[in-house]
């Protein structure tokens, strides 16, 4: 299936998922469109989209399922379902029982493969911090209530909602069974584990083969292992293959499944020379094509870039290899079912690469963001004041918007290398949209200098408002604002977008002393929790955790590490971190497991949260979802 080809699409009543812990309950009629890769719901006019709100990738979805409507609830609520996926549920309401069934019956089929299904949900809401059918208090806690994917509401009506026939061993004794073949051409592999849990199941171990003996329905089949033992298992387990060395009879290029043709970055059998005259006559940062490799039926990715040669630029050719499974690769052993998912892969993380795959050089340059239509502001609407700082790129500017809104403007000087950053950035701005976040007005991008509309915060950088006026600030003020900048990474984390650049200096603070995260020009959308950056990539090294500094690798864990440092900024009133050491013995001193020291305005308690943000290992490090709630804590003694 296309993963941009419409499943199904409709307008449901959404309620809020009230990921914050006082956030307040409200219900928004959205327009749903459901593709194999996400479930996505926007704003709409009389059923045409408008602004997308957020999107659920459908990899991450665990399970999909009635819930049992709220007492007394109104007409519109009589038809509730949920979406579980991460750690989050997305409740939804249909207009009637037959919308719902459709709903849950398509979402389920474009889930059915998915290796994070689960055996357990909710038949209640989650609602004032506890699930109403179970008292669980904590919302990823295991399901009350046994989800057979096979037995729920979201089969087609007619089927039948038992289990399969179990098989009978009467005439059995005395049968020997035959061995599995080495080369089955009809045998089933399992996709993950499954733990027999009724009498005629079979336990089956991720990566074994098994022979399949009969598909007693859609849903499940009997298989036989290599010890004789026969028995049921969920189809969504297994994937029929062919003889175990199918994989090394066909090269990249004969991929059946696949026809890289049809994509604007493949250009055929163009040789290295004028490939690398494409790219360089381009001379855009990540220019790339897909072309016939020089070995028949392989492929080879070349990439243009100047991070090593500013220039000149360099451009490399990287092989499309393929393991003993059939997946492919570039580098670093990122697996993928298929080049496309691979190229689309590489275009959000360099992942080893000398630079992400940007743009498609065969692809008309356009200057443009994607949605200029809806954010491109009247440059006359926009009116320049005066100059509020300077960087590198361009300057910051104070500005009034239609004669009456003050404005930042952030401008993008003429032949500055960073205008397609800057475009970029302002990009990722329109995809978020949250309070804790600096709001995108617009941009003005139809000639130069490009201006990047944005809110005025009056109180202006973080890191400034605290050396200038952290003395006259009391301990529930600075944990605020580190509350208020938790809330706006919880939402990034959610979103499945990692900053990179977290730090006192790219947040503002507005005339109610409220922050708000900004600065998304290294801002990354991941879809792995995972970004390996390029070669040559600059990152802020006093804020970086050990798995950034020796591998470049990013994750919402190394912004979490950056958000502990951000704590320590904050209370300690502005100061630099690892003030007396340079980046390169900061950055040997935090392998060696040093770490800052408890700020002065920081209690025991608060330096424990900074430090378990500073665990060694990622996956010790809490979420953002995790400190928000300890912090919420202090908030309330």
């Amino acid at each position: 299936m296309n993963t941009c080809e419409i499943v199904k699409e409709g307008i449901l009543l959404k309620m809020s998922q009230q990921k914050m812990k006082l956030s307040p309950k409200n219900y928004r009629e959205r327009l749903f469109t459901l593709t194999s890769h996400a479930l996505t719901y926007y704003e709409h006019e009389k059923g045409r989209k408008k602004v997308k709100k957020g999107a659920v990738l459908t990899d991450s979805i665990s399970f999909v399922e009635k819930v049992d409507p709220e007492e007394n609830a109104p007409t519109q609520r009589q038809f509730p379902f949920q979406v579980a996926y991460d750690e989050n549920i997305l409740y939804l309401f249909a207009k009637d029982d037959p919308d719902r069934m459709d709903w849950l019956n398509a979402v389920m089929h474009v889930i059915k493969g998915n290796t994070k299904l689960s055996p357990k949900f909710h038949k209640g809401f989650w609602d004032d911090r506890k699930f109403l059918c179970c008292g669980q208090t904590v919302k990823n806690a295991p399901g009350c209530i046994l989800w057979r994917k096979d037995f729920t509401g979201v089969t087609p009506a007619g089927r039948n909602f038992g289990l399969p026939p179990l098989p009978t061993v009467k005439g059995r004794e005395g049968v020997h069974l035959p061995p599995i073949p080495e080369t089955d051409p009809t045998s089933v592999l399992a996709l993950y584990d499954y733990t027999a849990e009724r009498p005629g199941e079979l336990s089956v171990v991720k990566g074994h083969r098994y022979v399949p003996l009969k598909k007693s329905s859609q849903d499940w089949w009997r298989v036989r292992d290599t010890d004789g033992s026969e028995g049921f298992v969920p189809s969504t387990y297994l994937k029929e293959v062919g003889p175990k060395n199918d994989s090394k009879k066909t090269g990249c290029g004969e991929s059946p499944q696949e026809d890289i043709k049809e994509h604007s970055w493949y250009v055929g059998s163009l040789s290295r020379v004028k490939t690398e005259h494409l790219l360089r006559e381009k001379g855009k940062e990540g220019s790339f094509v897909v072309r016939d490799s020089s070995q028949k039926g392989m492929y080879t990715v070349s990439l243009f870039s100047r991070a090593l040669d500013e220039v000149n630029g360099t451009v490399r050719h990287y092989l499309v290899n393929q393991n003993a499974e059939g997946k492919f690769f570039l580098a670093e052993n990122h697996l993928f079912n298929s080049i496309s998912t691979m190229i689309d892969y590489h275009q959000h993380n360099g992942a080893g690469l000398l630079t992400r795959l940007r743009h498609p050089a065969t692809e008309t340059d356009v200057e443009l963001p994607a949605e200029a239509g809806e954010w491109e502001l009247r440059r006359e609407d926009v009116c320049v004041v005066r100059e509020l700082g300077s960087g590198q790129f361009g300057l910051v500017q104070l500005g009034v918007w239609k004669e009456q809104h003050q404005v930042a403007i952030k401008m993008v000087r003429e032949g500055c290398m960073s205008s397609e950053d800057f475009i970029e950035e302002a990009q990722v701005m329109m995809k978020l949209q949250h309070s804790k976040l600096v709001k995108l007005y617009g941009v003005c991008s139809d000639c130069f200098p490009i201006y990047i509309v944005t809110e005025f915060m009056s109180n202006g950088c973080l890191l400034d408002y605290l050396r200038a006026k952290g003395k006259e600030l009391t301990p529930p003020t600075l944990l605020h604002m580190c509350v208020d900048v938790c809330e706006a990474m919880a939402y990034l984390e959610d979103q499945q977008f990692i900053h990179r650049d977290l730090a006192a200096r790219n947040c503002l603070v507005d005339q109610d002393l409220t922050v708000k995260v900004s600065d998304f020009g290294m801002a990354r959308y991941v879809l792995d929790d995972q970004y390996t950056s390029s070669a040559g990539t600059k990152f802020p090294v006093k804020w970086s955790a050990p798995e950034v500094l020796n591998y470049t690798r990013f994750s919402t864990k190394s912004d979490v590490w950056a958000y502990g440092v951000l704590m320590w900024e904050v209370h300690s009133l502005g100061k630099q971190p690892y003030e007396h050491y340079d980046n390169a013995r900061v950055a040997e001193r935090v392998i060696q497991g040093h770490r800052l020291y408890r700020p002065q305005q920081a209690t025991e308690p608060i330096y424990k949260v900074m430090k378990a943000c500073w665990h060694e290992l990622p996956e010790e490090r809490p979420t953002f979802h995790q400190l928000l709630s300890d912090l919420s804590v202090f908030e309330a003694d």
